[in-house]
């Protein structure tokens, strides 16, 4: 009899251990309160909710197999256009290396951006994880792709055409003028002055990550309670159309 049961328990055995082995891959990678603890540092005007989520994402994408990026941008869309709420980090030193203005979507709000879509011709920006890809010369000069990494959120970015580039209405005299920033068609605009250390310091995989307190997203997000389920995965569109 107990000849017999052996095999079966033995099998039981073999797929807890087999269960325990994905749900460890699966996983992500404990977080990196020393790298948090310098970013909070070198830009003290951050949320620090904001950039916890940031790096949580994009360790989350790292454990998921994507490649380890050198620099992070960090958006944050609950703050006025008015105010510079672009950060870009350099990981491998915990430094800051820019803080600037940054435009949002015509269709998402005035001043204070509210509302966000991953539906082509929405005029409206996106939130979520991104990675920075390929560069390009279009109608508003050097400019930069995204690939959205959050699927039903953000990947369908290319396919609408969701690109850093530079813009004269993102400037500090705009917000003398009018109290805000212009808006864009949906991308994340910078003004012409840093565009080309903006794409520079981003293109060839970085991640940028734009935040927004969406209940829906902070809840479901693959990528904010990451091992719980399949990541997007980078965007495969290739649609070329350019956005204001």
């Amino acid at each position: 009899m107990l000849n017999s049961r052996f095999p079966r328990v033995l099998a039981v055995a073999m797929g807890v251990l087999f269960s325990v082995s994905v749900v460890s891959n699966t996983t992500a990678s404990p977080f990196d309160q020393t790298l948090y603890s310098k970013l909070s540092v070198s830009a003290p005007n951050i949320s620090r909710d904001v950039l916890k989520s940031a790096l949580q994402a994009s360790q989350c994408a790292v454990s998921s197999g994507l490649e380890k990026p050198k620099r992070l941008a960090v958006i944050d869309f609950s703050l006025p256009s008015s105010e510079k709420r672009l950060w870009i980090f350099d990981l491998e030193n915990g430094a800051l290396v820019l803080r600037d203005l940054v435009a949002h979507g015509k269709n998402s709000g005035l001043n204070q951006a509210s509302a966000f879509s991953n539906i082509e011709g929405s005029h409206q920006s996106s939130i979520g994880l991104f990675q920075a890809r390929e560069t390009y010369r279009g109608k508003h000069g050097y400019s930069l792709r995204l690939d959205g990494l959050e699927e039903g959120i953000n990947d369908l970015a290319r396919q609408r055409a969701i690109v850093i580039h530079g813009a004269d209405y993102v400037d500090t005299a705009w917000v003398r003028n009018y109290g805000r920033i212009g808006r864009s068609h949906g991308c994340p605009a910078v003004s012409q002055k840093v565009i080309r250390q903006v794409v520079d310091s981003l293109k060839g995989g970085q991640f940028v990550f734009t935040y927004y307190p969406d209940q829906r997203w902070l809840q479901s997000s693959d990528y904010l309670n990451c091992g719980s389920t399949q990541m997007a995965g980078t965007a495969s569109n290739a649609g070329s159309n350019e956005r204001i």
